[in-house]
């Protein structure tokens, strides 16, 4: 019988850990509870062996086994394999973004006496208090009634030390940096399914006498066939005014039963307001030869990749959705990628009317409890259609034969924490591993997608013509440089634009305007020193948020400045806090500022917003998007999530502000986002029976990115851009990642990166170069210290074993590896 287990556990340590175990071993792919380091932490076994650890090394035993069987499949499990070895991450931290299963462990921490915690009590209790504590004699009162409590040896939580002692957190943590106490996390399995509470009507009951009141319950429950929820009967007690206290009598005389069953769950989704859904669409032949070409590669079986360039209004939806029918139907299971939770309202409504409850959803904003749920349901095979954003990928479906990656070039897909996965390139490896078909569908694809279709790796499908034959919108230019010449003024919105979307709202349609900043002003200069207002925790400047679009739109002391990094909030000062001037200047326009313009030059409009202020948890979307289907907002401002994959056929005008700037951010895929975002906002013109029309407002007209995007000129813009990545050898003609090495002191970071600066001159690479070491454009973010490096390859083993040597080298010279954040296929410089 197998003695050891080698644990993946989700710390930054790029290994194993060997514990014993106990009777029968756990399998690989289970998950377990394990000591570490003071804590109790769940990993994922990897190992089952009979191998002794080396000599002098001190085993300990597993806790707890959670899983009498492998939650992973070895077709998952080696997917983690492959996503730590490309992105260089640790195993363990892999495998915990793969599990969204962290509601079926509670977490706590326990407090347990240390042996100078001990000493400590026996000392007091001979000496008395000590004189020199700068604590209450009522607070060393309380330590010495908590170190009494923990004399035994027993662990205890907060509360029961709080009710045996009154002693509070703070007086905890203070016993622990004096190292009388230590504080430890624990894990422990909790039941995650959703229940809810029912209320029955009990049949063939006697009824006794009853009063008013209980009358009226018995009535209500009887008019909704004897069931129904005990949250919902108690909302029609409260509007009747009936005490809740008369169900609880109820119960007690058993004429009303309470049952505890499981919770529905709630997709969302928005409304068709009278459009066919994608499924009920009958394709046109260019969709159908697409259909077919993706068909036909699930019929032969085996791995297929596929990039379905379409552009915008082309159908791309219900090409999907015939698609993934295509796959249900062979006995298979479909997996659907979106890049952003704003998407899953829309695109969930039309999967449960196309597939009813063989759907499931996965995304970061269902509860705990609510991914554990959806997770389960897959797995057991109840749901064969996933729709989700990037984790999604890791779904645990049965025969999984078709994975769609809807928007692929976008940069959501692409995660920006330990592991610092790509979901599309994932989506493309799991699709490798189950000899799947996958679809990466776009109007504007990646470089690297479209290289590897260049380079016959994927089979390339056009769609290059709108459904019904509906033209592309038109584009005109409006030059801002022109517009300030010939008004005098700085304004948010030019003349044109205001002329067009009035014309637009007379004729009852309805505008979208893209204004891709958040907030009122994105930059608070002092006038007469010239300093910005930063954040305290990052090197940015803060955004001026104000608390309501009414006012004159001058910025206010006392008004919200908020950091879009890390959250930090403060007011606004009277004064510059460096000079003390009182001429404060507001610089930029953001969304806030947008929609407050334009309620003044449009005051019989219908105006909405979308940006991360107004939409910020899971039916905020649904909700606006419902508003803007129905007819209820015919003008909407907001930042790119107004860009993607929104199809709303009231809307043929869109106007863009400012979106050119990002060309000035170092960035070499600043024109390709560009480009993606004006491709993709003016395609939601004119999607319905009118004709579209765009007005992009621009500083740059004569860039080629700008330019080439008002012409809906894609291969246009891929060919002048893949120009410039040859000759500077960025992708897809080279390997690139970004080293951070960061830390909260700045003496420490500039020290390490130093240091590898030295290693890397030092060492010769294969055919790799290294550029830096230098401050990180963003050079503090959340209070820590960052330098990069840059590498770049040819090859994506030089690149592999590259980092892995510089990693090694770290180990040696003691740099903390929480402290190098290493992003292979990095999407952002900053």
């Amino acid at each position: 019988m197998p003695r050891y287990v080698d644990i993946a556990l989700p710390v930054p340590l790029d290994q194993t850990f060997t514990y014993s175990v106990n009777g029968a071993a756990p399998v690989v792919g289970a998950r377990v509870l394990v000591p570490f380091s003071g804590q109790r932490l769940m990993g994922v076994v990897m190992r089952v062996h009979d191998d002794t650890p080396q000599e002098n090394f001190a085993v300990k035993p597993v806790q707890q086994v959670l899983d009498d069987e492998a939650l992973l499949s070895s077709e998952l499990m080696e997917l983690a394999r492959w996503i730590a070895q490309y992105y260089v991450a640790p195993l363990g931290e892999v495998l915990r973004g793969m599990l969204p299963l962290g509601a079926e462990v509670k977490r706590h921490f326990v407090y347990r006496i240390t042996e100078t915690g001990r000493k400590v009590l026996y000392e007091g209790a001979a000496k008395g208090a000590s004189r020199r504590s700068k604590l209450s004699p009522e607070d060393q009162n309380r330590e010495y009634s908590v170190l009494n409590y923990l004399e035994g040896g027993e662990a205890a939580k907060i509360s029961a030390l709080r009710s045996a002692t009154q002693a509070n957190k703070a007086l905890l943590e203070g016993m622990v940096k004096k190292k009388w106490l230590v504080r430890e996390a624990v894990a422990e399995e909790r039941d995650a399914r959703r229940m809810e509470k029912v209320a029955v009507l009990v049949e063939d009951a006697r009824l006794p006498k009853l009063n008013a009141n209980q009358t009226a319950i018995l009535a209500e429950l009887a008019a909704v066939g004897g069931r129904t929820r005990v949250r919902d009967l108690k909302d029609a007690l409260h509007r009747g005014g009936v005490p809740e206290s008369t169900l609880s009598t109820l119960v007690r005389r058993e004429l009303v039963r309470i049952e505890e069953v499981p919770e529905d769950f709630h997709f969302g989704g928005v409304s068709a307001h009278g459009k066919k859904h994608a499924h009920e669409h009958a394709l046109n032949e260019v969709q159908m030869e697409a259909v077919g070409t993706i068909a036909a590669a699930m019929a032969r079986g085996g791995f297929a990749p596929h990039l379905l360039y379409g552009v915008t209004g082309s159908g791309k939806t219900a090409v999907y959705f015939a698609a993934m029918r295509r796959a249900l139907d062979a006995g298979k299971s479909a997996l659907l990628l979106v890049p952003e939770i704003g998407l899953t309202p829309a695109m969930t409504g039309q999967l449960v009317a196309a597939f009813g409850d063989e759907v499931a959803l996965l995304h970061s904003q269902l509860t705990p409890d609510e991914r554990a749920e959806q997770w389960h349901r897959i797995r057991r095979g109840n749901a064969r259609v996933v729709v989700g954003t990037r984790s999604a990928v890791f779904a645990p479906l049965v025969k999984l034969g078709l994975i769609i990656v809807d928007e692929e070039h976008d940069g959501s897909y692409k995660q920006e924490e330990t592991p610092r996965y790509h979901g599309r390139d994932v989506a493309v490896m799991r699709a490798k591993l189950n000899d799947a078909v996958i679809v990466l569908g776009s109007a504007t694809p990646s470089l690297e997608s479209w290289s590897n279709a260049e380079k016959g790796r994927y089979a390339r499908i056009e769609m290059r013509e709108r459904v019904m034959s509906r033209p592309l919108p038109a584009v005109e230019m409006v030059d801002m440089r022109n517009e300030f010449r010939e008004t005098g003024q700085e304004q948010i919105f030019s003349r044109r634009l205001i002329e067009e979307t009035q014309a637009t709202l007379d004729r009852g349609e309805q505008a979208i305007i893209l204004l891709n900043r958040r907030g009122y002003s994105f930059v608070v200069m002092c006038r007469s020193c010239g300093g910005k207002i930063e954040c305290e925790n990052c090197a940015i400047s803060m955004t001026y948020h104000k608390h309501g679009a009414e006012g004159d739109g001058i910025a206010k002391p006392g008004e919200r400045l908020e950091c879009h990094y890390c959250g930090f909030r403060r007011g606004v000062p009277k004064k510059c806090p460096k000079c003390e001037s009182e001429h404060l200047y507001y610089l930029g326009a953001g969304s806030q500022q947008g929609e407050e313009r334009l309620q003044e030059i449009f005051p019989g409009a219908r105006i909405g917003r979308m940006d991360r202020d107004t939409v910020r948890g899971r039916s905020d979307m649904e909700r606006l998007l419902a508003r803007l289907h129905a007819g209820e907002i015919n003008l909407l401002v907001g930042t790119q999530m107004i860009a993607k994959g929104h199809d709303i056929h009231g809307v043929t005008l869109v106007g863009v502000v400012g979106a050119d700037f990002a060309l000035g951010l170092p960035d070499f895929r600043a024109a390709e986002r560009v480009f993606q975002l004006l491709t993709q906002v003016s395609g939601r013109a004119g999607r319905g029976e009118l004709s579209g029309k765009v007005l992009v407002q621009t500083y740059h007209p004569e860039h080629y990115a700008v330019k080439f995007a008002s012409a809906h000129d894609y291969t246009g813009f891929v060919a002048k851009e893949m120009q410039y990545r040859r000759w500077m050898h960025y992708p897809p003609y080279a390997m690139l990642a970004n080293v951070v090495v960061q830390s909260e002191r700045l003496e420490e970071a500039a020290g390490w990166s130093a240091e590898l600066g030295r290693w890397f001159q030092q060492t010769r690479l294969d055919k790799v170069r290294v550029l830096g070491p230098a401050a990180a454009p963003i050079s503090r973010l959340k209070r820590i210290y960052r330098f990069h490096f840059v590498l770049k390859a040819e090859k994506r083993q030089a690149l592999s074993a590259a980092l892995r040597a510089m990693l090694h080298f770290a180990e040696t010279r003691e740099i903390p590896r929480r402290n190098l954040l290493v992003d292979v296929d990095a999407m952002h410089l900053m």
